[in-house]
């Protein structure tokens, strides 16, 4: 029975459409909802009898402890409220797709004097292009390549345009006109702007006939050289549509959404069509979806295009979508220009939804085999270290320093044999120098263990803990956990090939606490997931210790000025390109660029009109403005 306070609203709710709220005992959000009439969702919920499978609601009756209701004008602002409080809470039971910024997308501003394409994690309602999201980073980076390749768009940040004097590499081999530094024509530099737009929104035949004019032209008029740019471009063109497939469908663009579920588990791949073409296949895990297909179709389609201001004509779906009138409102607002959601029953798009379906069965099963690969090998690797509990989670430890200073630690994580970056945790060592990497270790994985023992949210211990080096790094893991109360926990070392004092050369190896022997790594693929652990590792540890090394030589003159702190050093050195042109400005330019007067009478007090600056420190303010001050 719906608990006292709950069904008292019951009987109170009206008949408008809104937003429903489950709270649980804990008075954290288990689920929101809409509807188009509040009173009838929400009572559905508990009738007797109800044919509501979805497997939450039969949780309700011992989990729900309050419902919040929220009533609202139109379906339209249902479904905003709706997407909004599931972002602000992440209920337990609503369907969560994977963060944005997991995917990578290519940002063209066609607004800006000299436009040049870019690499973004998270797309703005800025007036700029976006193309993407691309399903890994290595795809959207290679295209970015193929563009830089061929039509010759600029490659440097604004901040290196604005400071450059001389024309780069890029230039010299004719990948960039020089835009910086030369004159170059900007009508011809926009036509290639809008020629890069084109390629990338799968517009290949609309581009191929205007490439093809514009060669044929050039070559009327003997520019030759400039006829074969369009004769390549044309040909990377050629070669990017041999990939597609064409549907058979009139040509408009189009976004099929297919999904193949197994209870809880669900994948979901949108195939993208752009002028009738199969442009780009993308496939989205879901998992533990608790409810049914056409609530899990909208929820993806709101989450998926919500903020996206790249939209297709159309979105074909298999199941009819509850309040899709209001989605498409919404996706029609954002796009400025009307975006229908259907559900086809025959005839060629019919057909496009199978394919989609096909696709995602595809993925799902090709994931569901990688899955069970990873569990073969993490119950190998149990088996061969003796491990008592499978190693889901593995935690790898690696101190780094710059001759004894600055020394880091970083803790990568792997999660069923994959990184799982949002559980790397970095530490700067305090209480030791000189480069005693032994005591760097202990300090660490001191403060590492503590908060795991405490049971700190994000700081839970791992399966496996495993540190770089030999059995001296092993015993001081050992000591750690022993001296915090966790004997329990498991521990490894990984050590590095050496050459013995016999000249015999030994691989990888792995240590275990009460071992005498090492276990050899080569050729056993449970045990390179440690190797993999290690690796990933170093590559982070060395680059935070880089990251600290850059910030120090980046200490600059200023630091000794009373009032100017990090954030007016950073906006001095982002507005006026470097160090010297700060410490030459006058007043006006240095508020001009982000200083108070104050500030400003300061810096000149403390420089006068002139001051010399040692080569080496002005060059490492300008190899690293952008990153200059950024918190970790």
């Amino acid at each position: 029975m719906v608990v006292d306070a709950a069904q008292r609203k019951l009987d109170t709710l009206p008949a408008s459409p809104g937003v429903y709220v489950f709270r649980g005992t804990d008075g954290k959000v288990l689920y929101v909802g809409k509807a188009r009439s509040l009173r009838n969702r929400v009572r559905s919920y508990f009738q007797a009898g109800s044919s509501d499978l979805r497997a939450f609601v039969s949780r309700l009756e011992r989990e729900l402890a309050d419902i919040e209701t929220f009533v609202t004008h139109t379906d339209k602002e249902a479904a905003l409220l709706e997407n909004q409080l599931i972002k602000s809470h992440q209920p337990k039971y609503n369907v969560k797709l994977r963060d944005d910024k997991e995917y990578l997308s290519l940002r063209l501003d066609a607004k800006r004097p000299w436009p040049r394409l870019e690499v973004v994690r998270r797309p703005k309602p800025d007036g700029a292009q976006y193309f993407g999201p691309y399903h890994s980073a290595t795809a959207a980076r290679q295209t970015l390549r193929l563009v830089n390749r061929y039509f010759q768009l600029r490659t440097c940040t604004d901040t290196e345009f604005r400071k450059r004097s001389r024309p780069c590499l890029q230039h010299q081999i004719k990948r960039c006109p020089g835009p910086c530094v030369l004159r170059v024509d900007q009508d011809e530099y926009h036509a290639q702007v809008a020629n890069v737009a084109r390629f990338l929104d799968g517009r290949h035949d609309e581009l191929v006939l205007d490439l093809d004019g514009r060669m044929q032209g050039a070559s009327g008029e003997l520019e030759y050289e400039r006829a074969a740019v369009y004769r390549d471009q044309i040909r990377a063109v050629e070669r990017a549509r041999e990939e597609q497939r064409v549907a058979g469908v009139q040509k408009s663009d189009h976004d099929v959404i297919g999904f193949h579920r197994e209870g809880d588990q669900v994948e979901v791949a949108v195939l993208s069509m752009r002028s009738g073409r199969i442009f780009s296949v993308r496939t989205f895990p879901l998992r533990r979806v608790a409810v049914p297909n056409d609530e899990m179709l909208g929820a993806f389609l709101m989450q998926h295009y919500a903020d996206w201001p790249s939209l297709p004509d159309e979105i074909l779906v298999s199941v009819r979508i509850e309040m899709s009138e209001a989605l498409e409102e919404l996706l029609s607002e954002n796009r400025k220009r009307r975006v229908r959601i259907t559900e086809p029953k025959r005839g060629a798009k019919a057909k496009l939804l199978e394919l989609a379906r096909e696709n995602a069965e595809h993925a799902f099963n090709e994931k569901e085999r990688a899955r069970e690969d990873v569990e073969a090998r993490l119950s190998e690797l149990q088996t061969l270290l003796r491990l008592s509990v499978l190693p889901r989670r593995i935690e790898c430890v690696d101190i780094s320093h710059s001759g004894g200073e600055e020394t880091v630690a970083v803790f990568a994580a792997l999660q069923d044999g994959r990184a799982a970056r949002e559980r790397y945790r970095s530490f700067h060592v305090k209480g030791v120098g000189g480069g005693d990497d032994y005591a760097a270790m202990y300090e660490v994985l001191i403060r590492r263990l503590r908060r795991g023992n405490r049971e700190e949210e994000g700081w839970e211990l791992p399966d496996l803990l495993l540190v770089d080096g030999g059995k001296g790094q092993l015993g001081v893991a050992v000591r750690a956990r022993e001296d915090i109360g966790l004997p329990e926990l498991e521990v490894a070392s990984v050590a590095k090939p050496r050459v013995t004092a016999t000249g015999e050369e030994e691989g990888d190896r792995v240590f275990r606490p009460g071992q005498k022997n090492a276990i050899p790594v080569r050729g056993n693929s449970a045990l390179s997931l440690l190797l993999l652990a290690r690796d990933e590792t170093h590559r982070a540890s060395n680059a935070l210790r880089k990251k600290v090394g850059r910030r120090r030589r980046l200490r600059s003159e200023l630091d000794g000025v009373p009032g100017v702190g990090p954030k007016t050093r950073s906006k001095l050195l982002r507005n006026l390109g470097s160090l010297r042109d700060v410490l030459a400005a006058n007043e006006e330019q240095l508020i001009e660029a982000g200083a108070t007067r104050r500030q400003a009478l300061a810096i000149k007090e403390a420089f006068g009109e002139q001051s010399p600056i040692a080569p080496e420190t002005e060059a490492a303010e300008e190899t690293a403005i952008e990153n200059a001050f950024q918190p970790d």
